[in-house]
């Protein structure tokens, strides 16, 4: 099993939903001590599996996480006393120990900034594997989160994972996945194909949220057209960023009324 040989637990978290697919996964990898990757939800069975797979590997000897959205955070200061007080590391989560940036290591893990879905959006390679959090899954694409240079940094950070040697990508949500360059190939395409589309619309005219979202998101579900809309403002931006915006455009509010706790 791929797994196995490269000495990598999977432990699937019970909250699935159109943002969480099938669940949240934390990822633990080697042993005597090993590592884990986003303890996921504050779930108390998810916590309680996440600890024995810990103890059935040695003992843990941290906590790294991709980003500090709820579904891959919430488990952490629960996942770090059951583990004797280790040390949560993370870019941007109020409580974390160690602060990480790109370059850095923590442990075994080497961190990659791959910012867009999040602004402290972080990656962790060990070797051939990639821990890559939601900034890439294996069944659906990620919403892009509006901030000046987000979609910009995004896909840089896409055709940086591109260039490494990869032989596996461990995935916020879904299956682990073994071809990772086409999975990255297929994600640049993508962004590539909704700017097309998105020039396409601006250039019959299309000036409003809801035309634009119609005719180059004419594929999201209605439960996933807040995230549409979210990446649909990150696309707007890099075009007004280039110099390619129309005048007249209608620029989606972000977060939206009321605020917004992402959850993907």
């Amino acid at each position: 099993m791929t797994l196995e040989r490269f000495d990598v637990a999977l432990v699937h978290a019970d909250n699935p939903g159109p943002f969480t697919l099938t669940g949240t996964n934390t990822w633990i990898v080697g042993r005597d001590p090993c590592w884990i990757v986003d303890p996921g939800p504050a779930l108390d069975e998810h916590v309680e599996h996440v600890l024995a797979e810990a103890a059935r590997r040695g003992g843990a000897a941290g906590i790294a996480l991709t980003h500090d959205h709820g579904d891959h955070a919430d488990a952490a200061a629960a996942v770090r006393a059951g583990a004797g007080g280790v040390p949560v590391a993370a870019a941007r989560w109020e409580d974390a120990d160690v602060g990480l940036c790109d370059g850095d290591a923590f442990g075994p893990l080497q961190v990659v900034a791959t910012p867009g879905h999040a602004t402290d959006h972080l990656a962790f390679v060990r070797g051939p594997i990639c821990f890559t959090g939601d900034a890439v899954l294996a069944q659906s694409s990620v919403f892009v989160a509006p901030d000046p240079g987000a979609l910009r940094g995004y896909l840089a950070a896409l055709r940086r994972l591109r260039a490494m040697d990869l032989e596996l990508l461990c995935t916020g949500h879904g299956p682990p996945v073994t071809d990772p360059a086409a999975l990255l190939d297929r994600y640049l395409a993508h962004r590539a194909d909704r700017e097309r589309r998105l020039l396409a619309a601006l250039g019959d005219g299309l000036r409003t949220l809801d035309d634009l979202l119609d005719r180059a998101w004419d594929d999201a579900p209605a439960s996933l057209r807040l995230a549409a809309t979210a990446t649909l403002a990150a696309h707007l931006d890099k075009l007004d960023e280039e110099g390619r915006l129309p005048d007249g455009v209608q620029r989606p509010q972000w977060p939206p009324a009321g605020g917004l706790r992402p959850v993907l």
